[in-house]
């Protein structure tokens, strides 16, 4: 005959289990990393449709988010959805893009600009579009790796910082690219 406090400490043991998993879990998963599937060819070819990587949000709640870094952000168009995009413009700095060639002015009243070198974009990749926008204290400037194919800041305005959830930590799939901040850039001259 078999014995039912058997069955219900198992089943106790596997509640409490449950209740620690989700007690770990849950606030790492809402806080500190979560998952999220690249969709799109905005990033190409940096990142690629189907890309899994884990996003860093804690990093951001100690430090302010670099030129080069890579984000996920809520679209501000439509705050359901989320984008990824790399930082080009900081706040206060003036971007202006001319054929393709981006250039950063310390303020507003720059005259002239310092060229952003970008080893991520392809040439056929570019903007061909002009334009000049000055980032107030909270903005920044964000822009896909494959210009011609992503709806950011050149097509929508500045993103307020506000909407940034965190930065790509690490890439995950495919196992052949898997890598810490992977497509983050170190500007050496700004």
């Amino acid at each position: 005959m078999e014995d039912p406090t058997k069955d219900q400490n198992f089943f106790k043991e596997i509640l409490k289990a449950s209740l620690i998993a989700l007690i770990i879990v849950v606030p790492i998963r809402f806080f500190v990393a979560q998952p999220y599937i690249v969709a799109g060819a905005s990033m190409d070819f940096t990142f690629a449709d189907g890309h899994y990587i884990i996003v860093d949000q804690l990093t951001y709640r100690f430090e302010e988010p670099q030129r080069g870094d890579v984000v996920i952000f809520k679209y501000p168009k439509d705050p359901s959805k989320y984008f990824i995009k790399r930082i080009i413009g900081l706040p206060g700095e003036a971007v202006v893009i001319e054929e393709g060639t981006v250039l950063i002015g310390e303020n507003a009243t720059s005259t002239e600009g310092v060229i952003l070198p970008e080893p991520y974009v392809d040439g056929e990749h570019r903007t061909t579009e002009s334009l000049k926008r000055v980032l107030e204290e909270d903005e920044y400037f964000v822009m896909g790796d494959n210009r011609a194919a992503s709806s950011d800041s050149h097509v929508w305005g500045p993103l307020q910082e506000r909407h940034i959830v965190g930065r790509a930590a690490i890439r995950i799939l495919p196992v052949t690219q898997l890598g810490l901040f992977p497509g983050d850039v170190t500007f050496e001259d700004f």
